[in-house]
């Protein structure tokens, strides 16, 4: 085998395992770019130092490996994300101000082309979209950095406690020790962690069905019709603001005072975070068309919308998504 040809077999062996090691990291570090930047170090690591790969255990697990120690050292700065829910109660909307608050702050969306890889068994495929979901993400940035590598290794992806063991350079033991630990956390935030989230993988037809109503009422700016498919303790959120609502009354009254630069708005769909997802363009106020305002990332409940958290930095979110930065004026 030539350089050349053994070159590009490591390059294609590597980015094989790009879109399940980025999953991996977004769940350790909360982050959409960060998660990128560190697989991107982690494949970089792992190329120039190929060689001293010794095959005593799989391409796959070294790479995990490389990838925790990427995500430990990030997570030595101490920075643990959140979403607007988890600082502070709801705001009454007489008292709703939008105060931002810096970017690293933030639990970020991202979409599932990016971390969810294609599985046959829908299972498989049912647990790996619970475990990117905005509130369970959240929980796991109340775990210490080690604890969130074993309960996802361990939970999420199904690893041996002595596989884990292995990968850390610890025992069984202390593996087990730090899941239990990691379980009663979670059961602490479960309120959070369990914040139901029931969209199928194919949306089934009630889903859908669901969805377009909310497509329709959102774009027709039709309160009425919105909150009634509003559960009566529906959140919605807006990063970088550190404000949320909570509730049919407040959630319409935002958006007709504060929001109401958002009617006559189109929604594109997409997904994100194992859940139905919406690209939210306003009316352009320069010209005609639409521009970019939100990616709105919907949670569904037994029948009803629970939540619309909707991030606002769309110089960073449409280009992740892959989403045109202008409608046209006719754009359905």
């Amino acid at each position: 085998m030539s350089d050349l040809t053994a070159t590009t077999d490591i390059d294609s062996r590597l980015e094989g395992h790009r879109v399940e090691l980025t999953g991996y990291c977004y769940r350790m570090l909360g982050s959409a770019f960060e998660a990128e930047d560190a697989v991107q170090d982690t494949l970089v690591r792992a190329w120039r130092n190929i060689e001293k790969f010794e095959g005593r255990s799989s391409l796959r697990s070294w790479l995990y490996r490389i990838a925790t120690n990427v995500c430990l050292d990030m997570l030595n700065a101490g920075n643990k994300r959140a979403r607007p829910v988890d600082l502070s109660g709801p705001t009454p909307l007489a008292q709703a101000a939008l105060n931002p608050l810096p970017e690293n702050t933030w639990l970020e969306p991202m979409p599932d082309g990016r971390i969810l890889p294609s599985v046959e068994d829908p299972a498989e495929a049912a647990v790996a979209r619970e475990s990117v979901r905005l509130a369970f993400v959240a929980a796991l940035q109340h775990l210490p950095p080690k604890q969130r590598v074993v309960l996802i290794l361990r939970e999420v992806l199904a690893w041996k406690a002595s596989e884990v063991a292995e990968l850390l350079d610890t025992s069984v033991a202390s593996v087990n020790s730090a899941l239990q630990r990691a379980r009663a956390t979670l059961t602490d935030h479960q309120g959070d962690a369990s914040a139901s989230a029931d969209a199928a993988d194919p949306l089934d037809e009630e889903q859908r069905k669901l969805l377009e109503r909310y497509v329709a009422a959102f774009e027709g700016y039709d309160m009425k019709a919105l909150t009634a498919l509003l559960h009566e303790d529906a959140v919605m959120t807006m990063p970088p603001f550190d404000l949320w609502l909570q509730g049919h009354d407040d959630i319409a009254g935002f958006m007709t005072s504060i929001g109401a630069a958002c009617e006559g708005s189109r929604l594109v769909a997409t997904s994100a975070n194992g859940t139905p997802a919406f690209a939210h363009y306003k009316p352009n106020p320069d010209g005609p068309g639409f521009v970019p305002w939100a990616v709105q990332v919907i949670d569904i409940s037994d029948g009803a919308i629970t939540g619309m958290h909707c991030f606002l930095d769309t110089p960073r979110w449409f280009p992740l998504f892959g989403l045109p930065d202008h409608l046209d004026a006719d754009a359905a």
